[in-house]
């Protein structure tokens, strides 16, 4: 069995799983049908479950409670195979595939999980274990009838799921991008470092039926690949669920830095209630991108009046001489008119000929926030600053 080097690092990692698992509960009962979001649930649940029953003080309270002298090594088997059979049921159910095809892979997975538990159980009962070994078990009863076969169907199962998924993961690794993509190729030396150590535990075992005692590969050797392991399975499977939120984050954070001179320019303006809100502390980047785009936008109502067609006319045909293309040439334009007009709006001076106000996208309002520090710009801004002359 798992084994580290304090009970508190079990417990403290028992205990943040579930609590993950908790949270998205609800989620999995409202969603009966979800298959996937029922075998993250589980992956969750089992993997606390394991790290609970693996602790050396586990083993012996266990042990101590049940009276029932080394119960506590199928428990923790039981627990570190279904933790196996929900990985690779997520990894299947996460695949697009056929849905008769994904169900009938899905029902393999959970059938064999299930006999697999159930024969290790028969097994452990068939088997006498008299003492207890809280460290060494594998190697203890290597050779015992029925626990022997016990212990071989527990790292020859859960090495074959663990093999199953990492094989999976890297063919459909090069399927898919982004997050998912990542969480993928973390996934796949989390399951081979899983591999390895139920193939260094089966050495021992093995060694044990030549005569050999090699027990420091259960209890120094392998638990050198278990932590690592459990670490990239957490991340892995982690990252594609929270990758989209943190990419949506992290676009939000884009959006309001490349914002922030065109928003800076328009806190001039005594526009509606909506520019001047404070947000709590604890609002989202989508949530304040939002309410900054709706400020922008009421707030360049504001000073539609104001806008100057000639003025703008001036700023397009300047930066068309500039080497501008046409299509920033209006971007620059319109940025002008902007500077232009929010100068006006303060001194209350109308333009002699009204624009038309412009209909921009979100994505026209952030390249016109980029070209408010552009030289044509700047010029115009200097131009315009002139008490006498407020046209270019």
């Amino acid at each position: 069995m798992e084994h580290g080097p304090n009970n508190l690092a079990f417990y403290i990692c028992g205990c943040l799983l579930l609590l993950i698992g908790l949270i998205k509960l609800p989620a999995a009962v409202r969603r009966r049908h979800d298959t996937a979001l029922r075998a993250a649930v589980a992956v969750l649940v089992t993997g606390a479950a394991v790290f609970f029953l693996t602790a050396p003080d586990s083993i012996a309270l266990v042990n101590q409670v049940t009276g029932i002298q080394n119960f506590a090594a199928p428990l923790a088997y039981s627990a570190l195979m279904a933790n196996s059979g929900a990985s690779l049921l997520l990894i299947i159910n996460w695949r697009a595939a056929r849905p008769e095809q994904t169900r009938r892979a899905s029902r393999m997975c959970v059938a064999v999980s299930c006999a697999a538990i159930l024969a290790l159980h028969v097994l452990f009962w068939l088997g006498d274990a008299p003492v207890e070994q809280r460290t060494l078990f594998d190697g203890y009863y290597a050779e015992t009838p029925y626990i022997r076969e016990m212990i071989l169907l527990y790292l020859l199962v859960q090495g074959g799921a663990t093999l199953t998924a990492s094989v999976l993961c890297w063919r459909w690794s090069r399927e898919v991008t982004g997050s998912l993509r990542a969480g993928l190729l973390i996934l796949v030396p989390s399951f081979l470092l899983h591999v390895a150590y139920d193939i260094v535990k089966l050495v021992a075992v093995v060694a044990r039926w030549t005569g050999r005692h090699w027990d420091f590969l259960i209890d120094q050797v392998a638990p050198l690949a278990a932590a690592p392991s459990a670490l990239l399975a957490v991340t892995g499977f982690a990252l594609p669920l929270v990758g989209p939120r943190l990419a949506s984050a992290l676009h939000a954070v884009r959006r309001l830095r490349e914002l922030t001179p065109l928003w800076k320019e328009l806190q001039a303006v005594p526009a509606p209630v909506s520019v001047r809100i404070a947000l709590p502390w604890f609002s989202t980047p989508a949530v304040r991108l939002t309410a900054r785009v709706t400020a922008i936008f009421d707030a360049l109502l504001s000073i539609a009046p104001y806008y100057d067609a000639e003025a703008r006319d001036r700023a397009f045909e300047t930066a068309i001489r500039g080497g501008a293309s046409r299509a920033q040439a209006a971007v620059s334009a319109d940025a002008a008119m902007i500077v232009i007009a929010v100068d006006r709006r303060r001194s209350q001076t109308r333009p002699g000929e009204a624009a038309a106000g412009p209909t921009w996208s979100t994505d026209d309002v952030v390249r016109l926030s980029r070209d408010l520090t552009s030289p044509l710009v700047l010029q115009f801004r200097r131009l315009n600053g002139a008490a006498e002359s407020r046209s270019i």
